[in-house]
């Protein structure tokens, strides 16, 4: 039975009609995401319009009753869980592209809006949005921007957080709110939304997002460098990242992910890597004949065993699919799998891959770390038995010693997943004591009630 207050209830199913949901086994739907965490909300909330989503917060105040805001629920961090109850808002039914302009490299979208129907309705005007998370076919464009979601091309075009213009939300109080202006520069006042973007619904619920789009490159060329051990792949990611071409992809893969992107993938992999880099370079083909032979030349030291180029797109495809079957096809592996983002200036990546093997023997665990190396951002993945509990004692362990690590060599918690519940605890040791009083503060002043995803980000 649904703990909400009659009142609100009845005001619920007025506004919404069938998009007003207190049925148990509905509710358990919007119950969890991808950090396999789950707790029933009271309620389910199906907004078609901001009008909806305006009234909704404002009754919800009036109740204290809590509002999480949920795209498709592909956060692994707990972000989009109901852990105090209230209303999960689901934005599927917001899912329009209300318009696309090339001319002013723009499109505005509802928060709904797959990621990937995007992409494929930009393809037609040789445009696309940068931001391609792993779950880019099946998540939402508002959960990209509540996490500032990145993805391998982040390297060359930015985050999710590079690439919004405006923002039109809800806040706390159930104000309708517009942030930044559909140019490309600006100077009014405060970068609001900017600062929305990765507050996962913390602030405000996002009702309309207007994107900074990029133009599709011409050309693009995949090469595959294997190398003896990590330390030797590492140190090459430095390389390239200090040399003047900017890849438009850079990604790590350390020898655990190798055999699982051969055995599960179905990637041709030599057997003998140690370590490999997935390294693309995109844009004009009159030039990326010069920009290969740099990057080559920078991925070539001690420790590389071979350098080859992608014979063609379905072979570059086919590789980059084996990559983004990784996270998934870990779970082959253990039953028990901690998958954090952490992220370190890329010169400390050597440091930081080093460090995490370290702490994996000290563990007895296998750590599988892999991810966008071109921005320091690597998703290491802590493997384990979940019925064992020493197995258990020593992951958390081991995360611990990741995050203390991460942050001792400049790093930070999270790259694009976000802190949700995961790292929530784990933030004073990323953020100084007067930073997280003005995050509070500004938390107030956007939801004074606390009733936005309460519990979450912040300690």
């Amino acid at each position: 039975m649904s703990a909400l207050p009659a009142a609100l209830d009845g005001q619920l199913a007025a506004l919404l009609g069938d998009g007003w949901r207190t049925d148990p086994a509905e509710r358990l739907t919007y119950g969890y995401d991808n950090s396999r965490r789950e707790a029933m909300p009271d309620g389910v909330a199906l907004p078609r319009a901001r009008d909806q989503v305006v009234a909704l917060v404002r009754a919800c105040r009036a109740h204290r009753v809590p509002i999480v805001a949920r795209g498709r629920g592909t956060n692994t961090t707990g972000a989009a869980v109901p852990i105090a109850g209230g209303v999960v808002v689901s934005f599927e039914r917001m899912d329009r592209i209300i318009d696309i302009r090339p001319g002013d490299r723009c499109a505005v979208v509802e928060p709904g809006v797959l990621n990937g129907d995007l992409q494929a309705a930009l393809a037609p005007h040789a445009l696309f949005w940068p931001p391609d998370p792993t779950s880019a076919a099946f998540s939402t464009v508002g959960g990209n921007l509540a996490c500032n979601a990145g993805g391998p091309r982040a390297v060359k075009y930015g985050a999710s957080r590079d690439n919004v213009l405006a923002l039109t939300a809800v806040t706390g109080t159930g104000e309708l709110v517009v942030c930044g202006s559909a140019t490309t520069k600006g100077a009014t006042g405060y970068d609001l939304q900017r600062l929305l973007v990765g507050s996962e619904g913390t602030l405000a619920l996002i009702v309309e997002a207007t994107l900074r789009l990029v133009p599709t490159p011409p050309a693009r060329r995949a090469l595959r460098a294997v190398y003896r051990d990590v330390a030797s792949a590492a140190a090459a990611v430095a390389r390239l990242m200090a040399q003047p071409v900017t890849p438009s992809m850079l990604e790590f893969i350390d020898a655990h992910a190798v055999r699982l992107a051969r055995d599960v993938g179905g990637a041709d992999l030599p057997t003998d890597a140690g370590a490999l880099l997935m390294i693309e370079a995109d844009g004009d083909a009159s030039r990326l004949d010069a920009d290969v032979t740099a990057l080559s030349a920078a991925a070539a030291g001690d420790g590389l065993l071979s350098i080859d180029s992608a014979a063609d797109e379905a072979a570059r495809e086919k590789l980059w699919a084996a990559r983004k079957a990784l996270s998934p096809s870990l779970r082959t592996l253990a039953a028990g799998k901690i998958n954090e983002d952490v992220v370190v200036p890329v010169s400390r990546i050597p440091a930081l891959v080093d460090g995490v093997q370290a702490i994996a023997r000290d563990a007895d665990l296998p750590i599988v770390c892999f991810g966008h190396a071109g921005n320091g951002n690597l998703h290491v993945n802590i493997l384990y038995g979940a019925d064992d509990a020493s197995q258990c004692m020593r992951a958390d362990a081991a995360l611990s010693k990741v995050f203390a690590l991460t942050v001792a060599v400049g790093g930070t918690l999270s790259g694009e997943h976000g802190i949700g519940l995961a790292k929530r605890d784990f933030m004073p040791q990323a953020v100084t004591p007067a930073t997280l009083a003005l995050m509070r503060a500004v938390k107030a002043t956007f939801d004074p009630d606390g009733i936005l995803n309460p519990g979450k980000l912040l300690p």
